[in-house]
């Protein structure tokens, strides 16, 4: 395990619709690098190490965007990890110091977007998702719908064949988060749907509807990390919040065996929510709040099932019980989600991660959740890689 972990601040941008407004990858980090190193009390010279993720940008961005905060000749390294890129800066950020290898470090996200969905940028070499998109076509065909929600879309076909599951199931998903974003300030949506008008959105890809689907999104977001030497010696106790379990994970050959679901991460997930869960010494029943990769609805509820929050064929039924919102067993995507919060690529990870610190402080505002003690994250990027963390607030040694 090593030394212990601490998130000791964090900060983020309001998520935009691309071109919305009149801003670059560097505003956006000074926004949410001068707002996590306000919140840690601490000034950018004391950061050792820094990990900045993006997947849209040339080979030094992340350097670019770090010169708004400073110029200390620290290492800087950058990183592309397609969604997940977010949560796989912090799980560097964090081995940097669990390693003993730095006392303070950043984990900065950032995304400058283009309007519509995601496309191939370089046409003349191996696509680095082609061993999935053949793994589908084989199965399913190709139809007319970006590549994305036919992932996703089919995975939740998939559990409806094996499970039963209704469509509402998953159109609840939709409303849940843009219900919860309606109390986000930094959220890309903020409107409150019927459940009807969730259903009768534009099809995307059956079952997903255009209000299922998470939108292209501009934005930051940004944690510091410390070792217990450095809480200790800038007394941050009161605040910090411990990285108590986390762990990535890539494809295996499960990922290609025949089915949609584990196409998409399931397997992936139930790895590194294990992994998480065994560090930290916690499992679901002990989770109150929880972060989660919901790209599309329907990966929020097969995710509920990688997680362990219900047994596998189960996830319909949580979402139709109330148990995944307020008054339920866990608040699932208070922040609203990717669905309805944004979802920048490089920041999403690192905004999730702000959205529990700050739950687990008490700072959430009108979507805090009532006595929150651990909360849970993950953030997935097809082709691929999962990462799970667990989070405390910060407890004296």
């Amino acid at each position: 395990m090593g030394e212990r972990v601490f998130v000791i601040g964090v900060g983020m941008t309001k998520f935009e619709k691309p071109f919305s407004r009149d801003w670059d990858y560097p505003d956006m980090a000074r926004e949410a690098g001068t707002n996590a190193l306000n919140d840690a009390g601490i000034a950018y010279e004391e950061v050792e190490q820094a990990f900045v993720g993006y997947c849209y940008g040339d080979s030094t961005t992340g350097q670019r965007g770090l010169y708004e905060l400073g110029l200390t000749g620290i290492p800087a390294v950058n990183v592309n990890n397609n969604c997940s890129t977010g949560s796989s800066v912090l799980f560097m950020a964090r081995n940097a110091v669990a390693g003993g290898v730095a006392d303070c470090t950043l984990a900065l996200g950032f995304e400058k977007m283009e309007n519509g969905s995601l496309g191939i940028k370089y046409t003349d070499r191996t696509a680095p998702m082609d061993k999935h998109l053949r793994n589908m076509v084989d199965r399913r065909g190709f139809g007319k719908a970006p590549a994305a929600p036919q992932m996703f879309g089919n995975a939740g076909r998939e559990h409806m064949e094996r499970y039963g599951t209704s469509p509402d199931s998953f159109a609840r998903i939709g409303e849940k988060n843009h219900r919860h974003s309606a109390n986000n300030p930094y959220s890309q949506f903020q409107e409150i749907y019927t459940l009807d008008e969730i259903k009768a959105a534009p099809m995307v890809w059956d079952p997903l509807t255009k209000l299922q689907c998470c939108p292209t999104s501009d934005g930051g977001a940004c944690a510091i990390l410390a070792s217990e030497r450095f809480v200790r010696a800038h007394d941050l106790w009161a605040r910090a919040v411990e990285i108590t379990g986390m762990a990535m994970t890539t494809d295996t050959p499960s990922t290609f065996e025949n089915s949609d679901m584990k196409l998409v991460g399931f397997d992936m997930t139930r790895a590194a929510a294990e992994r998480a869960y065994e560090q930290s010494g916690r499992g679901p029943e002990d989770v109150d709040v929880i972060e989660l990769h919901d790209c599309f609805s329907t990966n929020e509820l097969i995710t509920y099932e990688g997680l362990m929050l219900c047994p596998e064929g189960k996830g319909g039924e949580l979402i139709d019980s109330g148990a995944v919102t307020y008054g339920g067993d866990w608040v699932v995507n208070p922040s609203g989600g990717l669905i309805s919060k944004g979802h920048p690529l490089g920041a999403t990870g690192l905004a999730q991660c702000a959205e529990l610190v700050w739950q687990l402080r008490g700072e959430a505002g009108a979507r805090q959740v009532d006595g929150a003690r651990v909360a849970l994250q993950h953030n997935l990027g097809l082709g691929g890689a999962a990462v799970v963390t667990v989070y405390e607030p910060a407890a004296r040694a």
